[in-house]
């Protein structure tokens, strides 16, 4: 039983980890509502902006400036806590592959390699919650700017929604969340 679990928090573990890296490096955090008018289907990312011409499918981005340049709140905000889960997550992996039990480093102190697992858990779930907060900190924000403007009656001709890349970062979250609570809560 216990075997059985450790691998299915593993996959589990192993695609979401799959998807905030994906949800990180991806351009459509935020997308242009549908609109039976539009030309073009434009997406904004925590690195860059693009544009696809609906017609002949050409596709440009343009990229933000620098890393250090002055940047929105969200996107510097979402940025960090995107990077810092998935550097949490690679390292819950990495531990979590070496308390496997069908592995077998440690396989004469199966003691270690349970704390192991446990720890990869905690260390998963830390990296679940900040993933989770900065995809739900972006949404918001979305939702907000977009809330004002209609509240305002501002038309700039594009609104935007939540894309799929945000989308993607929070199913990541919450499988690594999961993953998390199958390693420390049901582990034992």
């Amino acid at each position: 039983m216990s075997e059985a679990l450790q691998v299915t928090a593993f996959g589990l573990a192993l695609l979401s980890t799959l998807f905030l890296l994906l949800a990180t490096c991806t351009d459509c955090w935020m997308v242009n509502a549908d609109d039976s008018l539009e030309v073009s289907h434009k997406c904004r990312g925590l690195w860059r902006e693009c544009v696809t011409n609906m017609q002949d499918g050409v596709r440009t981005c343009d990229q933000y400036d620098s890393i250090l340049a002055d940047h929105p709140v969200k996107i510097v905000v979402t940025r960090t806590l995107m990077i810092t889960a998935d550097l949490l997550a690679g390292l819950a992996l990495a531990t979590l592959v070496l308390g496997l039990d069908c592995i077998t480093f440690l396989k004469e102190d199966p003691h270690v390699k349970l704390k192991m697992c446990y720890g990869a858990g905690v260390i998963l779930g830390a990296g679940s919650i900040l993933g989770l907060i900065g995809c739900v900190w972006y949404a918001v924000d979305v939702y907000v700017e977009r809330a004002m403007l209609v509240s305002h009656n501002v038309f700039l001709g594009v609104h935007y929604d939540f894309g799929w890349s945000c989308w993607l970062g929070m199913a990541g979250s919450t499988g690594c969340f999961v993953a998390s609570l199958l390693l420390t809560c049901c582990l034992y």
